[in-house]
């Protein structure tokens, strides 16, 4: 769903009378024209991260996200999940070394898009926020970090090595405080990561060893939660090509300390299948689609609710399930976010995004 949902948010907030021819999925296969002449940047393979530029925006990329699941628990051990996503959406490219251009003008160089969502006790509350950037409605920069729509914010702590991240949504909250240990994890190769046979892809990286503790507040109740969190950066230009239907994404956090990132992009011939072994102990190991199962264990229509994720190589046979409950994001593109259990070859937790099922 991250890799496709602008192409009527940005539609819209641009004030099109007729929408764009899709070049691939989305429109989001081609490196568009423009009238500034700048042309959008595509990664690929070679290119490196940088930090710490890497966590503020690409002006001269055509898309990008910002991207938050956590495994919590409230103080009495209930589990509780969490999500939060901020998107930008290029219409105009822009060198990075280059001025912001004049508000007064009201251009429309970025639309920007926000999602949160609580999961809880087979509850799920979902809210949606869009913004320009060009008029200070919403932005980011790199250092200190700091990523913001209206007053949904996330932001470095001062002289802290945490982040804050606030939303609050229609008779629900969130206010937590992100501990950040551990390096970046660059996914693919070195930090560009392949979306299909033929090349296309995207920058990725994340943090996987967020610690969260904070409040969340669910109508009159509020809950002390902490736990386990897990931070997405991912850009591109090119995305997905045409034929291909829908996503599947995992991010696990297993008992063993070991962590698990798995995705395929499915098509009617097959997909793409990718992930990253991420050991306790040791350096993150790329996976390509032979080492790498993915298959459905929910028979009939609708979102698989429970998958079979196997590597081999590493021993691992797990059995990835949601709980009991509705876990759709019911905005401009409807789409699974949900926190997910692990057993099997290992014991877990995660969270697993599911899109193209017939939203």
């Amino acid at each position: 769903m991250r890799r496709w949902i602008f192409i009527w948010f940005a539609v819209v907030l641009a004030g099109c009378s007729e929408p764009q021819e899709e070049s691939g999925f989305a429109g989001l296969a081609g490196i568009a024209d423009n009238e500034s002449g700048v042309p959008f940047l595509q990664p690929g393979p070679g290119e490196r991260l940088s930090f710490p530029e890497d966590y503020g925006p690409h002006p001269q990329h055509r898309i990008e996200w910002w991207y938050l699941t956590a495994n919590l628990k409230t103080q009495d051990g209930e589990p509780l999940g969490l999500q939060w996503t901020q998107f930008r959406q290029a219409i105009e490219p822009r060198p990075a070394d280059a001025e912001p251009p004049d508000a007064n003008n009201w251009p429309l160089e970025a639309a920007w898009m926000a999602h949160a969502a609580v999961s809880f006790d087979t509850r799920h509350y979902f809210a949606e926020k869009l913004a320009r950037e060009d008029v200070g409605h919403a932005g980011a920069r790199a250092e200190p970090i700091a990523v913001w729509l209206d007053d949904w914010q996330l932001e470095a702590e001062p002289g802290q090595s945490s982040w804050r991240l606030q939303v609050a949504a229609n008779n629900w909250s969130y206010d937590l405080t992100l501990s950040i240990t551990g390096k970046p994890v660059a996914h693919g190769d070195q930090g560009f990561s392949a979306k299909s046979a033929d090349g296309e892809g995207s920058m990725y990286f994340s943090l996987v060893d967020l610690q969260i503790d904070g409040r969340v507040t669910l109508g009159d109740q509020t809950l002390e939660v902490s736990g386990k969190g897990w931070f997405d950066r991912e850009w591109s230009s090119q995305f997905l090509k045409s034929g291909q239907q829908g996503w599947d994404w995992f991010a696990l956090h297993l008992d063993s300390g070991d962590k698990l990132m798995a995705f395929q992009l499915r098509e009617e011939d097959g997909g793409f299948r990718a992930g990253t072994w991420i050991p306790a102990d040791g350096e993150p190991i790329a996976l390509g689609a032979d080492q790498l199962n993915l298959t459905s264990l929910t028979q009939g229509d609708g979102y698989p609710r429970a998958w079979r994720l196997e590597v081999p190589d590493f021993g691992l046979n797990l059995e990835v399930a949601a709980p009991a409950g509705d876990y759709r994001n019911t905005g401009l593109y409807p789409y699974w976010e949900s926190p997910v259990s692990v057993s099997g070859s290992h014991d877990g937790v995660g969270y697993m995004e599911l899109t193209g099922y017939g939203e």
